[in-house]
């Protein structure tokens, strides 16, 4: 969902809310469909989620979106009522999903400040037919009369509380209505239960009588309720039914009234109450009286213990502790204050870090989200490919309760997605391939989450036929993508492979792969976010990715290192060790590249000052450090003059004219050091390439 909408709070909230019940009626759809066929739960929760979608949309003025909403909860209500025998359920979640579909593109044109101009003309035609058809084979042509009718009244959108009722009701009631704490806007949801009400009735009143316009309204909605008092012909039941589907309703008071009198009296009784009662609250509240109304007022304070913050405001405040950790760190490392013994400074300054460092510590878990959206979008993705891939597959979430950064959530998505769509279409085998190598007809693919360190691990793990080491080496030499010696490559060497730029073994191009574009793809967005990405693989047993992603993209721990005059950061997450070299261990290749040689393995060195043109008196490998350096399997040494220490860097992005000017490799930001000097933080994915 987008973090930031349109100022508007009735639109922001209706495109909250739409795209929060999309994704609660997606995962129903599919659950249902693993049992087999809808369960009556499940057709209410669908009816009700459709139900509300229509009388929002319809609020709104979205008529493609509501009458399609209006088609949907048409075919649920006759589910729900004559409870058919004969349902192809499977037609009907394709046709659900395909108008859950078109409602997502619609929010989506609505977030960005388009109109909503989609045709749901052939989804809704789709679906009336089926209902048609559905009621012809189970024999009862003649229902759906009821929500027929309840369709035209709900054309009738002007709400006015001096109409005269047009016909005698049967009962006639008292709702009293409370949202829960912290859900804000209680008038505008007021006003979409009095929306919905008008296909139960057209004669009701509610106190406070001016839910949208008046000032006041909202306090007294939160503080003494919101009451209707209505006449209808539907049961109790069928009223308490209606009530219950109210978005973040926390009770109801549903009171049947005998007489027209009972009614009346109620009417007056409870508008001079309520009006009292409000004007006492507010007049204690200004003169610091310490009455009960008061106290009332407090207790509805303090239990308000969740408020919805905008997303910019916390990109804000992490901003601010970045600065504040910067600041921090230009205090305690001023150079001024070298040599100097200050015990009371020391003692500050113990305090100030210890501060700070729960406030970072709050403020990023404050932006921490749970994976768990994003685990459970992949079902849709599984159940469609597999049916089109006529594949069994079953998709195993475990650890979806495992929360990381909201930014680094939005660049997970799509790789995640890639690598679910590839473990089926190229490690999952057929039924029949599957029988003949003695596993299950059904496939498994397993998504799990954990927490490593300062780490998410993120692991996609298939039961299929895993990758073919030959093949990938036969691929990789006739496309010279062999960066050593084939004897030399480990497995996990041959099998990253797959992430080089269109790299792909699939004989054939189909819908969802074979063009090599995916893998590279995906491994360019994982660093991109300071992640890391690899591969294992056994042949006949499956196939296993293992993404290691930061749990926050702000900051960082870092290793400072000095070559000259300038100062380069390198991510601890990619350090090995840091060592002088030995003359001994240093080897020349043939082709003239310098080697490192440590415990029997050789590893290329890597010399910054020459990478990136720096002048430094150290040049002689045994006079500096080396500090061994892990990416994707590849190992490399990076030499430089000395190292400085570590400490927490707040990752900034290189300025737009040096981006624009020159695209260096081996640079993924800069941070500012304590002395007010700039360290430009090293890429090491782009290093063990350069």
């Amino acid at each position: 969902m987008s973090d930031q909408f349109t100022n508007e709070p009735m639109l922001d909230m209706y495109i909250f809310e739409t795209s929060q019940l999309i994704e609660q009626l997606e995962q129903s759809i599919l659950s249902s469909e693993k049992e087999s066929c809808f369960t009556p739960a499940a057709i209410n929760e669908i009816f009700r989620i459709m139900h509300t979608i229509k009388g929002s949309s319809a609020i709104m003025m979205f008529h493609n979106i509501s009458t399609l909403a209006h088609t949907m909860e048409d075919m649920f209500y006759f589910l729900r009522e004559e409870k058919p025998r004969q349902v192809d359920c499977s037609s009907l979640s394709d046709f659900v999903l395909d108008g859950v579909d078109f409602i997502k593109v619609e929010v989506e044109k609505i977030k960005n400040g388009d109109e909503p101009d989609g045709d749901a003309a052939i989804l809704t035609e789709n679906l009336n037919l089926f209902l048609t058809n559905l009621k012809k084979e189970n024999g009862i042509a003649n229902s759906g009369k009821k929500e027929k009718d309840i369709s035209k009244k709900s054309q009738q959108y002007y709400i006015s509380q001096e109409r005269v009722p047009p016909t005698e009701y049967k009962y006639k009631f008292m709702a009293r209505v409370y949202f829960e704490e912290g859900c804000e806007m209680e008038n505008i949801r007021a006003y979409t239960i009095l929306h919905n009400l008008k296909d139960y009735t057209e004669e009701f009143y509610t106190v406070p009588e001016d839910v949208i316009d008046a000032d006041d309204s909202t306090e007294r909605i939160r503080q003494e309720g919101f009451f209707i008092y209505f006449k209808t012909d539907h049961t109790y039941d069928q009223m308490n039914e209606f009530f219950q589907q109210t978005i973040f309703l926390k009770s109801l008071e549903l009171v049947p009234l005998e007489t027209e009198e009972e009614y009346e009296e109620h009417k007056i009784q409870k508008q001079d109450t309520l009006r009292d009662s409000f004007v006492r609250t507010v007049s204690a509240n200004y003169s610091g009286e310490a009455g009960k109304e008061t106290n009332k007022v407090s207790h509805s304070s303090a239990v308000q213990n969740i408020i919805s913050v905008s997303v910019a405001k916390l990109d804000k405040l992490m901003d601010l502790v970045g600065e504040m950790v910067i600041a921090e760190a230009m205090v305690i490392q001023n150079p001024d204050l070298r040599g100097l013994v200050l015990d009371n400074f020391q003692k500050a300054a113990g305090q100030l870090n210890k501060i700070t460092s729960e406030l970072q510590d709050t403020v990023m878990s404050i932006r921490m989200v749970p994976l768990a959206p994003t685990f459970q979008k992949m079902h849709r993705i599984v159940r469609d490919m597999c049916k089109q891939l006529n594949k069994e597959v079953n998709l195993k979430i475990i650890g979806e309760e495992t929360e990381v950064d909201k930014n680094i959530i939005e660049h997970i998505s799509d790789p995640l997605m890639h690598l679910v769509r590839n473990s089926l279409d190229h490690g999952i085998e057929a039924a029949e391939e599957r029988r003949q190598a003695g596993k299950e007809k059904s496939g498994t693919i397993i998504l799990e989450a954990k927490n490593s360190g300062s780490d998410v691990l993120i692991i996609v793990q298939d039961d299929g036929k895993g990758l073919d080491r030959e093949k990938i080496l036969k691929k990789a030499k006739e496309n010279n993508l062999l960066y050593k010696k084939e004897e030399d490559m480990t497995e996990q060497e041959i099998f990253n492979m797959i992430l080089a730029p269109g790299f792909s073994t699939k004989e054939s191009i189909s819908e969802f792969s074979g063009r090599g574009v995916g893998m590279d793809v995906v491994n360019k967005n994982i660093q991109t976010i300071g992640g890391t990405l690899s591969v294992n693989s056994v042949s006949g047993e499956g196939m296993t990715i293992t993404l290691a992603i930061p749990l926050t993209l702000a900051i960082i721990d870092g290793m400072n290192i000095k070559v000259g005059k300038s100062c380069y950061t390198i991510p601890t997450i990619s350090i090995k060790e840091s060592l002088r070299p030995d003359e001994r261990d240093i080897i020349i290749d043939p082709g003239g590249n310098e080697m490192l040689m440590i415990r029997g393995q050789c590893f290329p060195i890597l010399r910054l000052h020459e990478s990136y043109r720096v002048e430094t008196a150290v040049t002689e490998l045994k006079e500096g450090i080396i500090i061994v350096v892990e990416q994707d399997g590849r190992t490399i040494c990076i030499f430089a003059d000395e190292l400085l220490g570590q400490q927490q860097v707040v990752v900034k992005s290189l300025p737009v004219y040096i981006q624009k000017k020159r695209r260096i490799k081996g640079l993924a930001g800069c941070t500012l050091l304590g002395d007010g000097s700039i360290s430009l933080i090293l890429d090491v994915a782009g290093l063990v390439n350069f």
